[in-house]
């Protein structure tokens, strides 16, 4: 730093300034800087600055699948808002498993993060493990952790309550859920299922039984394979209410496989609003939670819990809109 200074004729904490991107240095010093540490060869050595701030400016972020279009968008907004904050990140891939995300934390620890925010499916809050973790951790999805982590939720019941809301409204009775198979404890398939269910409720209605169809790994093909169970079982059913976008999108192949066209036959929505669904024939109405707002607020909640330890929990739900589109009109 003391060479790019004299290269550059300047003092050893403006150099410091430009590094850090910090204000209060002109554009024309700024670009002498640079060129001097492009001259020299400058780097900064990661490993001197850690053992100095005891910080390494990384958050983690673990996700159970990084080749899904939801969690590829949530990670690009939470890479775009730890940059504004100074921070990189780092992703890691859990399975949706308990081992995984226990790895994940681990990690974050071994690799000496500053952070981790953590998309929470096979943890299970009561594990004597996650007793005083003692490291900056906010945890994404449906689990319920008392106020022992920061937390940011999905709007589930909330967004599958207005999606079916608004086919009933749009006069439909005979309404299948195409959700996922794990239909017992807490997780993004039951609250939704729950969802569900209130608006019908709300509304003085049953839902029946009978259209329930589990999606196993609620991928494509199995939207598409639970398509083809629905229309085979011969259930009159005149809308769908898929548990994510991307089973939407299996759920409208496999209803065109077998001569079901929406929205002329039944109407369909999806859930996550990813940026596929405005693009398919017909578009997805979909559930949209602000993707932007929950990364913007995991990163709030680290960096926060990053330079204050003993602040209290805070937990947060996601706003959401619903995106009315071509499969239920």
């Amino acid at each position: 730093m003391s060479d790019v200074a004299k290269l550059s004729g300047v003092s050893k904490m403006t150099v410091s300034n430009v590094i850090n991107d910090r204000a209060g240095v002109s554009e024309q010093v700024r670009r002498r800087v640079l060129e001097a540490i492009r001259e020299s060869g400058y780097r900064v050595n990661v490993s001197a600055r850690t053992l100095r701030s005891g910080r390494t400016g990384v958050i983690g972020l673990a996700v159970p699948e990084v080749d899904r279009p939801y969690f590829g968008r949530l990670a690009a907004h939470v890479i775009e808002q730890a940059r504004e904050r100074g921070f990189h990140v780092a992703i890691e891939q859990t399975g949706a498993a308990a081992a995984g995300e226990f790895n994940a934390i681990t990690h974050s620890h071994a690799l000496h993060f500053d952070g981790l925010i953590l998309s929470a499916v096979g943890l299970d809050p009561q594990d004597p493990r996650l007793t005083g973790a003692g490291h900056p951790i906010v945890m994404l999805g449906e689990q319920d952790f008392a106020a022992r982590f920061d937390h940011v939720a999905m709007p589930n019941e909330e967004g599958t309550k207005a999606a079916t809301t608004h086919l009933i409204e749009r006069g439909c009775r005979r309404i299948a859920l195409v959700t996922g198979d794990a239909l017992y404890g807490v997780n993004v398939v039951t609250r939704r299922y729950q969802g569900y269910l209130a608006a019908f409720g709300a509304l003085g209605l049953e839902a029946d039984p009978a259209l329930l169809f589990a999606a196993r790994g609620m991928t494509l093909e199995s939207g598409r394979a639970a398509a083809h169970r629905l229309v085979d079982s011969g259930q009159e059913v005149d809308g769908v209410i898929a548990v994510s976008d991307t089973v939407a999108q299996g759920v409208l192949r496999g209803l065109a496989d077998r001569g079901v066209l929406v929205p002329r036959d039944l109407r369909l929505a999806g859930f996550d609003d990813i940026s596929e669904s405005a693009y398919m024939v017909p578009s997805l109405t979909t559930v949209a939670p602000d993707h932007r707002w929950m990364a913007a607020k995991a990163v709030e909640l680290v960096t926060a819990r990053i330079q204050d330890p003993s602040r209290p929990t805070e937990a947060h739900t996601a706003p959401f809109t619903l995106e009315v589109r071509e499969s239920t009109r």
